[in-house]
């Protein structure tokens, strides 16, 4: 690779990664601040999502399809992700969110792996420990750090979004199928919206609607456009381990955006999670996952 084009591939890669840190940080200054409730986010990163996916793909020649029965399921997963990661970080700070989901995300696809038959080695076996052992000292010596419902509802948006990209890691046109995921969520989220005005339960002002419509159109949207551009020009190894620094990206615009602090303990717990997630993606070469 030449100067010029790998130069290209190291800035559309970064801000990739800084486009997937980004929605922790959104969604979190979004619900700290009060300008917005987690539902009413949800609804709008999706359908902003979608439509900036779906432009997007009409400029780049590309075609909608209708889902098949696989596409709904993964639609479904897509937004029961995007739910529980909303209403997680109502208790959660944005680096202890990213660390769960991301590792939850990595945990989900490596569980998938050994139950289809894959063995491990030495060097993911002790990976495997690490990241696990890092798990359970971040909600250790008790259950109150981090909260209980925010670390839960995250590791149940992580196990959504590890089966999703583990469902989409063949795919031939990952970015056009991306894009139908998100346009087939949309029956979701206008039942999940009806019941927010049922209930009474939506409360949004202007600054959280421009959050959430970056987190969606941008974060989400254009976000996932520059990574399946770059994605080919990486090898399943770099894509996988550039992975790792989103949770630290989050933490960074945690602390820069909305002044939070990072304990030892998340910093432990963190350097255990990424140490051992590196060491499985070292061996395993893993695809990429989006």
């Amino acid at each position: 690779m030449n100067p010029v084009a790998l130069g290209k591939t190291l800035s559309y890669t970064a801000l990739a990664l800084v486009a997937f840190a980004a929605n922790s940080v959104l969604c979190r200054l979004a619900l700290e601040q009060h300008h917005t409730d987690a539902l009413s986010f949800t609804v709008i990163r999706l359908v902003s999502g979608a439509v900036t996916l779906g432009l997007l793909l009409r400029l780049g020649g590309g075609s909608l399809r209708r889902p098949s029965r696989r596409g709904w399921l993964a639609a479904a997963l897509l937004f029961f992700y995007a739910l529980s990661f909303s209403f997680a970080y109502l208790s959660l700070d944005t680096a202890t969110g990213a660390l769960i989901l991301f590792g939850s995300v990595q945990i989900t696809m490596l569980v998938k792996s050994i139950w289809e038959g894959e063995l491990l080695n030495g060097q993911e076996w002790l990976g495997a420990s690490l990241a696990l052992f890092g798990f359970v000292y971040l909600v250790l010596p008790d259950l109150h750090t981090p909260s209980v419902s925010g670390f839960t509802l995250m590791t149940i948006s992580g196990i959504a979004w590890g089966i999703y990209t583990a469902m989409g890691r063949n795919s031939r046109e990952p970015f056009a199928e991306t894009t139908c995921n998100f346009i087939a969520a949309i029956p979701l989220v206008v039942v999940i919206t009806g019941l927010g005005f049922v209930f009474g339960g939506l409360s949004i002002n202007q600054t959280g609607f421009l959050i959430a419509l970056a987190s969606g159109a941008l974060a989400s949207g254009v976000g996932y456009a520059i990574w399946y551009k770059v994605l080919p020009f990486l090898s399943s190894t770099q894509a996988a381990v550039s992975q790792l620094m989103v949770p630290i990206l989050a933490a960074s615009g945690g602390v820069l955006f909305l002044s939070e602090s990072l304990s030892s303990r998340l910093v432990q717990s963190a350097v255990l999670l990424l140490g051992g997630l590196a060491l499985i993606f070292i061996a395993r070469r893993p695809a990429a996952s989006p």
